[in-house]
């Protein structure tokens, strides 16, 4: 694939990925994009087709990921999701640095292909911390909650397994954890920078 290398970005809810990233989206503008994803899921009020998901078909998506098309996918609450090549290589067209939200299973999927991608975890600094978040955030049922808190265990004990990240973030402070994904990413920054004045 042509472009800057795509970034991915793992970590459970609440670890302070989407914070992470305005910053940087703020920063340095116009040189990182989103690869749209897929779903199979109904779009929710004032959603739009194309620019917050590409709604398919379930047998549109299947054939899709059979014929090799995607990076990675996932089911979620009997829905599919997944990230297609050409999602990335649009937004490596614009001459953008992709960046990827994943959850740990779509890391290691994309592991399988030629991505490349600068692999990152954002993690909370404790279990106990997460909760406090995801509790002032005022947004989950108890029982979503619950789920999350546990989807959040097996991801950060998944995310120990040697090599699968370059960079572990623990974000407890949040200055720092910026500067620390700032400096991995510096040098994608600088070629897209440099490739754009040319």
């Amino acid at each position: 694939m042509q472009g800057p290398r795509p970034v991915v970005l793992s970590g459970p809810s609440g670890a302070g990925k989407s914070t992470l990233l305005k910053k940087l989206l703020k920063d340095y503008e116009n040189i990182f994009g989103f690869s749209v994803s897929h779903t199979t899921r109904q779009p929710r009020p004032g959603e739009v087709n194309g620019k917050d998901y590409h709604f398919v078909s379930r047998e549109e998506m299947q054939k899709e990921i059979d014929a090799g098309e995607f990076i990675e996918h996932a089911e979620f609450s009997g829905n599919m999701y997944g990230t297609s090549k050409g999602a990335v290589q649009a937004v490596q067209a614009q001459n953008q640095i992709c960046v990827l939200d994943i959850d740990i299973q779509g890391v290691k999927n994309i592991k399988k292909t030629d991505l490349n991608p600068i692999y990152i975890s954002v993690q909370p600094p404790s279990i106990d911390i997460l909760e406090k978040r995801l509790r002032d955030r005022k947004t989950e049922t108890e029982e979503s909650l619950l789920k999350r808190l546990t989807a959040a265990r097996v991801d950060l004990e998944l995310s120990k397994e040697p090599g699968l990240f370059d960079l572990v973030i623990i974000n407890d402070d949040l200055e720092k954890a910026y500067s620390e994904l700032k400096e991995v990413l510096l040098e994608e920054i600088k070629k897209t920078q440099e490739s754009r004045k040319s």
